[in-house]
């Protein structure tokens, strides 16, 4: 069988704080799960609410895990929750900076040829305002995801594109309430993402559990729901917003191949692969 040029995984909403046990056991468990499966994959992509409280001390626990349980490559994308210590959007972006060693909430990592575009919220409204969760993606920002969509547009392969929050009006959830506006400017994000059919657009946010239908969504680009680490989410009996179940935690496994790109979801409480979420992207394949 040929084995794939690059593998990965994407995981999401660890919600890692100092002092909650069960949070540090559920991503240790996944770690150990991944490893355990595929030993080889290369890195793994952690898209945002990596913490809880955006607190010091939370990263600090994150870092002691992830120093004691993962060998591989990390990169990881801003989420909502790391603006909460409600300090201000400089203290929570210099509290990421130094937790993930990069300079900017928005960059590109190249790994075996292949680009990932990072994008990240650059400020968070007041804890309980309508802008809490939002990403903020400045025009400085757009304009720089459009130079590098630009530069990798005829490259062979799939561009991968990494921001906590989901698309609006996208995979299932998004025409809700609390994801309508999710994105300031998300009409601009997607004049962008859709000139490039080679777009693999990763979101977490929601927990959504990935058996639910409609978590992946190919139009003019490929759109992801990345699952939730912490636990499950769905909709109870009157289409309201529900945790479905709070032991749940589940993640992605992505095989890039020279035509193709295999995205598996897995359930990491379970230990097995989610037959409903096994989606293959011919990576040069034009959708209308």
């Amino acid at each position: 069988m040929t084995k794939p040029i690059f593998s990965f995984s994407v995981i999401s909403d660890v919600h890692i704080s100092e002092k909650d046990v069960g949070a540090h056991q559920k991503l240790v468990h996944a770690l150990q799960d991944l490893q355990q499966i595929v030993p080889d994959y290369d890195a793994i992509i952690v898209n945002g609410d990596m913490i809880n409280d955006g607190r010091e001390e939370s990263y600090g626990k994150l870092t002691e895990l992830l120093d004691e349980h993962l060998q591989k490559e990390a990169f990881f994308a801003i989420g909502n929750h790391e603006f909460f210590n409600n300090d201000g959007n400089e203290a929570a972006i210099q509290r990421y900076f130094k937790f993930a060693g990069v300079d900017s909430v928005y960059y590109e990592k190249i790994m075996k040829g292949i680009p990932f575009i990072f994008l990240g919220s650059e400020g968070a409204g007041p804890m309980g305002s309508p802008t809490q969760d939002c990403a903020v993606l400045s025009e400085t920002q757009l304009d720089w995801l459009d130079s590098r969509l630009k530069k990798h547009a005829q490259s062979a392969g799939p561009i991968f594109v990494c921001l906590h929050q989901p698309i609006p009006y996208t995979i299932s959830g998004t025409d809700h309430p609390h994801y309508q506006q999710l994105i300031i400017s998300h009409n601009k994000l997607v004049e962008r993402l859709a000139n490039y059919p080679q777009v693999v657009y990763f979101s977490g946010h929601s927990h959504w559990d990935l058996r639910i239908p409609g978590l992946f969504l190919r139009k003019q680009f490929a759109m992801v729901n990345t699952g939730g680490v912490y636990n499950t989410w769905g909709l109870d009996a009157q289409g309201n917003e529900v945790v479905i179940d709070a032991h749940g935690s589940q993640g992605l496994f992505v095989e890039v191949y020279a035509d193709k790109v295999i995205i598996k979801g897995r359930d990491f409480a379970k230990q097995q692969w989610i037959e409903e979420f096994t989606h293959t992207i011919i990576v040069n394949e034009q959708k209308n």
